[in-house]
This record gives C-alpha cells, sequence and structure tokens, in this order.
C-alpha cells in the first residue's frame, strides 16, 4: 500500500478510538493495531519514512487494504486488540521470547502434597510458584523449606485406604527425620497441610505468618518442657530470619507492587519486571520481545505488563512504570510513574539491572561470536601447517583402486568444516584407461570431477588431497592446469609410508607432527577416500564374477543373465528356480541350458 492509495481513504477513517488490521491480497492479516484516534495513527504510517524501520516499509508494502473497527473506549480497543492478536497471530506483531527452560516450584494436588522443582506446567490442580530465572536460588529456597518443614519425597498414593492397608514401609527420609512418616499413618492430614500452608507463605513472601508460626511452635514446645525440642525451633527461625535479611528489602512502607521498566533498540526490546511483597523484592525477570515493525514503548509495555503479571500470579494492587501507559479492563490498579522517593528509587534499581543485563548479553554474543569453534581451530592449524592465505573450509580428496588393472575405479570425498559431508562424496568408473595406470587414472578423474564443476558453476574447494606421492600428484596438477584452475586451489599428496605430504614442484615432502590435529584431518579422508574406493571397487568385481557365471553358459548371453539377475536377484536363486518360472523370464532354449548346466556343475 502507497501513500497515494492511502490518501485515496484517508478521509472515510474515523477520529475515534479503535482497532486497525493490514491485510495482504490473499486475506491474511499482517498487523494488529489499537488507537485513540484511527485516522493520525495510520496516517503516522506513510508520512515521513525517513527513519521507519525496514520491516514496517515491507509490511505496508505487502498490505493491500486496511480493515478498521471503532470502539467506545480506549480500554475496549485493548481488549480487543488482545484478542484479534491471539486470533490470528500476526506475521509483523510483536513476538513475546517466553522462557520456557525456567524452573518452577510445583506444590502437587495430593493428599500430602510434596514439594519439588519442574520445568513443565501441567493443569492438575497443582500451584506453581515461579519462573526463577536462577535455579541456584530456587535451591536455596527449596533447601530452606526442607529445613523448616519436613515433606515426604516419595510419589506413593497416599489414598487412606492404601495407608490403613499398610502397604508402604518408612524409608531413610523417615529415619533422619526429614519426613515424619504420613506413608504409615504417623503424621495427621492436617498437620501437615498446616506446614504447606507455611511452605506457601514462603513462596509468596508473605515472611511474618511463617514467623510467628515458628515463634508459637517455639513457645508452646517451651511452654510444655521440651526445652530440645523448642532449640529445634528456634535455630529453624534463625536459619529463616538470615534467609530473610538476605532478600532485597525496598522499604518498609511498602506493600505489594510490581515494577516494570524498558528498553528499545532497532528490532529489540527488553521489559524488566521485579516483583515486590511486602516491601521485599522476591523476584525479576526480563521479557525480550522482537518488534516486526516500529512500535513506541508504552504501547510494548501495555502489551508486556499483563502477560508477564499472568506468567508470574501477581495480584499487586499497583504498578510502576516509566512512562504513562493505559492497560485496558484493569481498573482496580494503580499506574505510577514515580518523580521521587522509594518508588523513584525502586524504578531505578529495575532500570539498572536492565542496563545490566544488556551489557551481560552483549558480552555473551560477543564471546560466541570469538569463540573458536574445534572445527575452526583443526583448520586454522591445518592452513598454518600448509601455508594457506584462508582457511580450508571445503576440502576434496581423491584415491584410485584397481585388481591388476581390472575393474578400475576412482573415489571422491568431500569434507566441509572438517566433517564428512557424504551427499557429496562420488564414484568415478574409469574410462579412458587400459590396464593399471594410476597416474593416467587419477588425471581423468580430477578432470572430469572440476570440469562438471566448474560448467554447473559450482564452487571449487580450498584444498584437494591426493591419495599418492609425487607421480599421482603430477598427474592431478596437470588436470588442473587444463582446466585453469591450478592457481585457484592449493593440492597436496600425502604418501602413505611416511606420511609425507608433497607440493607440486618441490621434491622435498613436508612432515607434519604425527600428533598434530591437521594431520589426523588429512589422514581420516585419506582414508576415508580409500574406503570409499575400494567398497565400490568391490562392489563392481562382485557383479562381474556373479554376471560372468550366468554368462559362462552356453547360449546365455550378458543381456539374458542381466534378466535373469535382475528378476531372481541372485545366481542361487537361479539355480533354485523352478523350470515354470525360468520359462516366465527367458525362452525354452535358455532354460533348458540353465538347467543342465547346474545339474552337471551339481554331478
Amino acid at each position: 500500500m502507497t501513500r497515494e492509495d492511502f490518501k485515496k481513504i484517508s478521509d472515510t477513517l474515523p477520529r475515534q478510538p479503535g482497532v486497525y488490521q493490514y491485510i495482504d491480497s490473499e486475506d491474511i492479516v499482517l498487523y494488529v493495531g489499537k488507537a485513540k484516534d484511527l485516522r493520525s495513527r495510520l496516517s503516522s504510517y506513510f508520512n515521513s519514512r525517513k527513519h521507519q524501520m525496514n520491516k514496517t516499509r515491507v509490511m505496508l508494502k505487502h498490505a493491500q487494504r486496511i480493515d478498521v473497527t471503532v470502539v467506545d473506549t480506549e480500554s475496549d480497543a485493548f481488549l480487543l486488540e488482545n484478542t484479534l492478536i491471539k486470533k490470528f497471530q500476526p506475521r509483523y506483531n510483536v513476538d513475546l521470547k517466553d522462557g520456557k527452560s525456567y524452573t518452577y516450584l510445583c506444590i502437587k494436588n495430593e493428599r500430602f502434597p510434596r514439594v519439588f522443582f519442574t520445568r513443565k506446567l501441567k493443569k492438575d490442580g497443582s500451584t506453581y510458584f515461579g519462573p526463577y530465572t536462577s535455579k541456584w536460588r530456587a535451591r536455596i529456597l527449596l533447601g530452606l523449606i526442607k529445613d523448616l518443614f519436613p515433606l515426604r519425597t516419595c510419589n506413593y498414593h497416599l489414598s487412606p485406604g492404601n495407608i490403613a492397608e499398610g502397604k508402604f514401609k518408612v524409608c531413610l527420609e523417615y529415619h533422619i527425620k526429614n519426613c515424619f512418616g504420613p506413608c504409615v499413618g504417623l503424621e495427621e492430614e492436617s498437620i501437615y497441610l498446616e506446614r504447606i500452608n507455611q511452605v506457601k507463605n514462603i513462596l509468596k513472601g508473605y515472611f511474618k505468618p511463617v514467623k510467628d508460626h515458628l515463634l508459637h511452635e517455639m513457645q508452646l514446645a517451651a511452654e510444655q518442657l521440651d526445652f530440645e525440642r523448642a532449640q529445634r525451633w528456634k535455630s529453624k527461625m534463625i536459619a529463616f530470619e538470615d534467609y530473610q535479611s538476605k532478600s532485597t528489602v525496598a522499604s518498609i512502607h511498602l506493600k505489594d507492587i510490581d515494577v516494570f521498566s524498558i528498553d528499545v533498540e532497532n528490532d529489540e526490546a527488553l521489559v524488566h519486571y521485579m516483583k515486590v511483597v511486602n516491601g521485599a523484592v522476591i523476584n525479576t525477570y526480563v521479557a525480550e520481545l522482537t518488534l516486526k515493525i516500529a512500535e513506541d514503548a508504552e504501547d510494548l509495555l501495555a502489551y508486556t505488563v499483563p502477560r508477564i503479571r499472568e506468567k508470574f500470579n501477581s495480584q499487586a494492587p499497583e504498578i510502576v512504570v516509566p512512562i504513562e501507559i493505559s492497560l485496558g479492563g484493569e481498573e482496580n490498579i494503580k499506574i505510577i510513574v514515580p518523580q521521587r522517593g522509594d518508588k523513584k528509587k525502586l524504578l531505578e534499581l529495575s532500570e539498572k539491572n536492565l542496563v545490566l543485563f544488556k551489557m551481560q548479553k552483549r558480552k555473551e554474543q560477543l564471546n560466541r561470536k570469538n569463540k573458536q569453534t574445534h572445527s575452526e581451530r583443526i583448520l586454522r592449524t591445518l592452513a598454518g601447517d600448509l601455508q594457506m592465505d584462508g582457511l580450508p573450509y571445503h576440502i576434496e580428496c581423491f584415491d584410485n583402486s584397481n585388481m591388476q588393472g581390472s575393474h578400475p575405479v576412482a573415489s571422491c570425498v568431500v569434507f566441509r568444516n572438517a566433517k564428512p559431508a557424504k551427499r557429496d562424496y562420488r564414484h568415478y568408473n574409469i574410462k579412458t584407461v587400459e590396464g593399471p595406470d594410476d597416474f593416467a587414472s587419477m588425471e581423468e578423474v580430477v578432470f572430469r570431477r572440476y570440469r562438471r564443476l566448474l560448467e554447473e558453476d559450482q564452487a571449487l574447494p580450498q584444498l584437494i588431497i591426493i591419495d599418492g606421492g609425487k607421480g599421482q600428484l603430477s598427474s592431478a596438477v596437470k588436470s588442473l592446469q587444463e582446466l585453469g584452475i591450478a592457481d585457484k586451489i592449493t593440492i597436496i599428496g600425502i604418501a602413505k609410508r611416511l606420511e609425507e605430504i608433497f607440493f607440486p614442484g618441490d621434491s622435498v615432502p613436508l612432515y607434519i607432527n604425527k600428533k598434530s590435529e591437521s594431520l589426523k584431518l588429512i589422514q581420516q579422508l585419506r582414508n576415508e577416500a580409500h574406503r570409499f574406493a575400494i567398497t565400490f571397487h568391490r562392489q563392481k568385481r562382485s557383479q562381474h564374477f556373479t554376471s560372468s557365471e550366468l554368462t559362462s553358459i552356453k547360449g546365455i548371453g550378458m543381456k539374458t543373465a542381466t534378466k535373469l539377475l535382475t528378476h531372481f536377484k541372485s545366481v542361487k536363486r537361479v539355480k533354485e528356480a523352478r523350470e515354470e518360472d525360468l520359462l516366465q523370464v527367458v525362452g525354452k532354449a535358455a532354460t533348458a541350458a540353465i538347467k543342465k548346466h547346474f545339474e552337471t556343475k551339481t554331478q
């Protein structure tokens, strides 16, 4: 859609809140957006394109028409936009990357619930807390829970019937006092569930009820003169207070708040989230968004905030953000853009963490980019040993195979990034050489290989390896010179006995350290070429021997022998075939000759 196309419809667009859709020629929704004033928002796409993202230009190029839906309020537009995005999943809307690999703590929906790590959220009635971006911190939290409140770890089905029938026995966890034995009826369910409630309080960040519970149990034990038990409860309370003191306390005057900050750069955006419960930061999270077209920071925040709050099951009544945003349908939530005070400090802390996350991400990308892979290290060593200007990412190796000149064949194996590219391996039947002449065979194969690559305009290798000494190497170089590419490719020969590396025109060989990775790569190429060639040679030889037994029968030629082998698959099956089966394939005379031959051979 061009600016001229838009001018034709611009006067018909309403100046009211609503939702707009860009749709292509195949009626596919490309993009869904909302606006307070539909005409003004859509006009902004066709004004100055100087600073417009390339993806926005591409989207407008593919768009054929615009559909608009007018609503009463901006909140209605927000809700409708979300509904349409979920329905159509437009190509150019924001992608919110989901941290599927993050850890959650699960309180299982069962009698005597277990508490454990999980990465999968199942809709089975269980309660999930998280996601925890640091499993190390989550492990500390789970360790504290198990120290404070002994819980079962077994996966038994603890139904009243199973416990009454005595189907289970106490395990080691009971004997080391990590569990009180609910599996054998040694603990009441109501007492166990009271501990689970305290676990939920810890995971929600409600520390005061937990501390009150620990203090109550300690005082109760002291009143009963059970001072050892009282001391154990006191130790647990000290451990809990130590954990609580390590939590980031924002302010004693703050309650439950969600803090968001945003950074937009090129086609990516980062949204940092801090969950504050009772004045303490109990969780942080960074959402990464991929922008398909240019988006305002206000729209990105309005899009991301509800999704993050839903992910973390947040019910905080206040949201702190750096810019004004509108959350449609969220009437009970107070949105604050702080200018000073504790909430401003929280926002600055979030922004500081966002900057730190960006720095770490860039450092990781740089390290990943500069990190040398195993293949690159080997190729760099090989290029240094062979004094090559560039790395040989594409290497080809040739070998011949024949037996006293019979059935001469050759092979070409290809390695890319120091690994076999078996789809590019090639077999060759020698066509122009008579007798055992390895030099002429190598000259023919190299010429045929690279003449075809040149004709098909395919990429040439950076390195050619010839399995053989100076003679085979000279023959290969002759073919390259005839094709005019001898100065474009590095070519070497490797002699088997002493692993000598020969270069064209140099009678003095190069000896590479026997432990060198580059020599091992050359040997791997040589051995692979040899294996591939000799396998093909044996196959050709076997086919010849098989067909020669049938052609030795008087009256059976090569065509008839091929026909028989195609139908019966082997000489053995031809021998065992019934006369009527042979008659269906060949004539009476041939059938009689075959039967007579194998009967005479058996006698």
